[in-house]
């Protein structure tokens, strides 16, 4: 399993890149294991702001769907368009072109945990 130490994580397996007030978000490689082929993503909170916590979206995989969780609070300021036609990217590629949001960060938080405490998590 692919765990990049340069990235923050969160409890419920999303992963986010700070670039200054920027958050660049989408799920783990571990999430996207577990949740199989991915088969569509739902995105509507552009232009929201929405604490952390809150949901910004949904993931359907063949056998489930799964919540999307803002790890940082903030500004939705822009949505992946490839996702719409290419959801499976986040199966191939979690963690470059299957990213799912940016963010413009009002508050971080701290709910945020490192790469080797992720990995401890997730039992790796």
């Amino acid at each position: 399993m692919n765990i990049p130490l340069d990235l923050h994580y969160t409890k419920d397996h999303e992963w986010v890149k700070i670039e200054g007030d920027i958050a660049i978000v989408g799920i783990t490689d571990f999430a996207q294991g577990e949740l199989g082929d991915i088969v569509y993503v739902e995105i509507e909170t552009e232009g929201e702001c929405l604490e952390a916590g809150e949901v910004f979206g949904t993931v359907e995989a063949v056998k489930t769907v799964s919540d999307l969780f803002m790890p940082v609070s903030g500004e939705v300021i822009k949505i992946n368009e490839k996702l719409e036609n290419n959801p499976e990217i986040i199966n191939t590629d979690p963690y470059g072109e299957g990213w799912m949001i940016k963010i413009k960060i009002s508050d971080r938080g701290n709910d945020m945990i490192s790469a080797e405490d992720y990995s401890s998590e997730v039992g790796e």
